[in-house]
């Protein structure tokens, strides 16, 4: 660890791959090979398909075939129940074949001439792509029917991959990368992806990114524009075989004796060195936990992915083995171990408790006690898992459930288009009452849910461009009504609109926080948002002031240089005073937060309104000032709001505070506050249910909507001449003639008398002083 620009950095390896190489070996070049469970199966140029279990021990011979095989891949089926039954085979002479699990051959296919080089299934199973050395590149039915020729190139095609949506196909042409959608007048996108032919390509189904491997000795990733994410230095050999987890968090890559566990932005977890040979396939089970590698001496490698870790506070939660979790509390070095029936899936720390998912169960645990964990059946292997402050969220093949931190289910959010395979911590988030989700059939859209219910909570907010990444404020003290969204879009711009119950029945418009954000998250204990954006570090106090008022925002937020993080650091952590962001190359750096908001942010919970300014005097800092102003007009306490603009000489906003304050009812002070929100319909609709109809008049007189101020005048008959009085001085002051055919309509009818006119107003303030519900601003 060292320190530098007040930044604290540790090089921190969440994971390692764990391999061995099984007791099973093929007496020839192992070509391919491919999980159904915990089942393995491997085909070889010694024309034989093996069955190997999960210890690498042979389960005998499936089948025995004429030609040599280049490569297989299983039919997907996400039902851990109903295994897929069926796999597909490419073969050397041109032909692909379809085999049921028990060896059996249910069709041959006459595809290429020359080899079949590779065979994949889209996603849902409906169709097969293959590629071959012809340089053709088909489409087929899921009985073997040619659909199409979708590409005819000049030299061999070496990998294809399906798009997430299955409408598209991802393939190498020499050194080029080819996306090219099935539709046939659509258009195709075609980059230089390497400086040696591309060998291999894999499109990950949740995170929508792809990763190549080539001859010249480098693995890099793309977006599915082809925008270039990470490129590796040259490695000691041409890489052999790309992979992508499940789950789109990991990736593998492989070359001559050599494997790397990469995460998704491209940095190396762990290398390791394996007497394999060229591992010519990467192979990863359903639940993402191992993989298999075939080599081409013959053998069969196995990897498990270990020591992933999760921190919350003081709690690091690390997966020791395949079967045993170690949890350690740093600050009273208590440290125990879990151990389990099954292999661990998943794991997430938060909030009080550690939930752990194996292969079959579910198993809570409250940290105060780790003896007595709640558990239950799981039908379907759990493949995401995000805690919130009362319920935690899980995705499996069948969809997404609610539970609460008793294992009791609370609720299955639904919507049209929802693919549960999709589900990452990039598209949902989830906070004490509301979740959020980007919608795969429209990812321009963000659903906003009930946890309780399940149920959509107002419209979806609806954005011009693509959504990429999406987060509630996690925050105890935000009551239901000020549940706020941040998203990112794929320009990298950041906004932040209302969600939840506050938003329904209002028209929902986002706000542009910034440009060129890397990432963004909010504060596990405040309402403190923190974003990587543009080179620096960027931390607003309280985010909810561009709702409040806007001009104070670039007052109530810190920033920093943030050259060290690079490029593509990713915020991993905001608690308390530190925010922690990984780098590119994978090293953890921790920034420091002044720890006054959040005190702020306590004392305000309370309504302890006197200790928060006393807060502010002490710490003499106009942002903090700035905060407090913003939070007490939030909250309609315009006395803290005085003392606070006072202090950072915001002379017209204190004025304004003083105007509204002389106000003699409530409804009037509210409908000034949402004004001062720049909420109009807002402030017209709160004064016309009080009847206050003047006031509704004199708010559009005040905003020039001339148009509106007549027509309330006109519907309830009183006041349009003092309406038409007034959009005559302003005319007069501006030096123009009347151009409103409405208002030169009433003109013609009304005499305006301004001792009237003024006598009118001074009864109007008379007689709303003089309401039942009129009450002075309480000090």
């Amino acid at each position: 660890e060292n320190s530098h620009s007040g930044l604290s950095v540790n090089f921190i390896l969440d994971m390692r791959l764990q391999v061995s190489l099984g007791t099973f070996r093929h007496a020839e070049y192992v070509t391919a090979c491919g999980w159904v469970g915990n089942e393995l199966f491997t085909c070889s140029d010694d024309k034989t398909v093996h069955k190997v279990n999960s210890e690498g021990e042979s389960a005998g011979i499936v089948a025995n075939l004429d030609s040599y095989p280049t490569d297989l891949h299983w039919f997907p089926s996400g039902n851990k129940r109903q295994q897929s039954d069926l796999f597909v085979l490419a073969c050397s002479d041109g032909m692909y074949l379809l085999i049921l699990r028990n060896g059996r051959i249910e069709k041959k296919v006459d595809a290429h001439k020359g080899a079949v080089i590779c065979v994949r299934w889209s996603n849902e199973g409906t169709a097969i792509a293959t590629a071959g050395e012809d340089g053709l590149v088909k489409i087929w039915s899921r009985s073997g029917m040619l659909r199409s020729a979708l590409a005819q190139l000049d030299s061999s095609v070496y990998s294809i991959s399906w798009s997430p949506d299955s409408n598209s196909l991802c393939f190498t042409s020499g050194k080029d990368i080819v996306v090219k959608p099935l539709q046939p007048q659509a258009k195709q996108i075609t980059w230089r992806a390497h400086d040696g032919i591309v060998l291999h390509v894999d499109w990950n189904v949740v995170n929508s990114l792809i990763v190549s491997g080539g001859e010249d000795r480098r693995y890099k990733v793309w977006d599915a524009f082809g925008r270039p994410l990470f490129q590796s230095r040259p490695l000691e050999f041409s890489i052999t075989a790309v992979a992508w987890s499940p789950s789109g968090e990991l990736f593998a890559v492989s070359m001559f004796d050599s494997i790397r566990l990469c995460d998704r932005t491209g940095w190396a977890y762990s290398r390791e060195q394996v007497n394999t040979g060229s591992i010519s396939c990467i192979a990863w089970s359903s639940d993402g936990t191992q993989l298999a590698g075939a080599g081409a001496n013959g053998s069969v490698l196995f990897g498990q992915v270990l020591e992933r870790r999760a921190e919350w506070q003081n709690i690091e939660v690390l997966l020791k083995e395949s079967h045993k979790v170690l949890v350690n509390d740093i600050l009273t070095e208590m440290e125990e171990e879990l151990d389990f029936r099954d292999r661990v899936v998943n794991m997430a720390v938060g909030y009080g408790h550690l939930v752990v998912t194996t292969s079959l169960q579910c198993c809570i645990y409250s940290l105060q006690n780790l003896n007595t964990p709640h558990i239950f059946d799981l039908k379907e292997t759990v493949h995401f898992l995000m805690l919130g402050e009362k319920n935690y969220l899980m995705a499996d093949m069948n969809g997404l459930q609610v539970y609460s931190y008793e294992g009791r289910p609370v609720a299955a959010p639904k919507f049209p288009g929802m693919r549960p395979e999709a589900f990452n911590g990039q598209t949902v988030s989830v906070s004490g009452d509301s979740l959020a989700i980007i919608d795969h059939s429209d990812n321009k859209m963000i659903r906003v849910m009930d946890l309780q219910t399940g149920k959509e909570v107002g419209k979806p907010v609806q954005h011009a461009l693509e959504v990429v990444s999406v987060g509630l404020n996690r925050w105890a003290g935000t009551a239901a009504k000020e549940r706020k969204c941040v998203f990112q879009d794929k320009n990298r711009d950041l906004y932040i609109c209302p969600v939840g119950q506050g938003a329904v029945g209002k028209e929902v418009l986002p706000i542009k926080l910034g440009t060129m954000c890397d990432s963004a998250m909010w504060s596990a204990d405040t309402d403190m948002l923190a974003a990587v954006m543009d080179g620096k570090l960027v931390v607003w106090y309280y985010p909810n002031v561009v709702f409040v008022d806007r001009d104070l925002a670039s007052q109530t937020k810190y920033t920093r240089d943030a050259s060290d993080f690079g490029k593509d650091s990713q915020i991993v952590q905001f608690h308390g005073t530190s925010v922690a962001v990984r780098r590119a190359d994978g090293a953890v750096l921790y920034a420091a937060v002044s720890p006054y908001p959040a005190q702020l942010y306590a004392v305000v919970c309370r309504f302890q309104w006197e200790m928060a300014i006393s807060l502010c005097r002490y710490v003499k800092d106009p942002t903090l000032w700035a905060v407090l102003a913003a939070m007490a007009l939030a909250e309609k306490e315009l006395s803290t709001a005085e003392v606070a603009f006072a202090a950072i000489d915001e002379v017209a906003k204190l004025q304004y505070v003083l105007f509204i304050k002389e106000i003699p009812t409530p409804e009037g002070r509210n409908a000034e506050l949402a004004m001062w929100r720049r909420r109009p319909e807002e402030a017209e609709s709160i004064l016309l249910q009080a009847g206050l109809i003047y006031r509704a008049i004199d708010v559009r007189i005040r905003l020039f909507h001339w148009d509106r101020a007549l027509e309330l005048a006109v519907h309830h008959k009183t006041h349009v001449d003092t309406v038409l009085g007034f959009r005559e001085r302003f005319l007069a002051a501006m030096g123009r003639e009347e151009t409103l055919e409405r208002f030169k309509q009433y003109r013609e009818g009304v005499q305006i008398d301004w001792d009237k006119i003024t006598a009118k107003i001074q009864q109007e303030v008379e007689k709303e002083k003089e309401r039942p519900t009129a009450k002075p601003y309480q000090e």
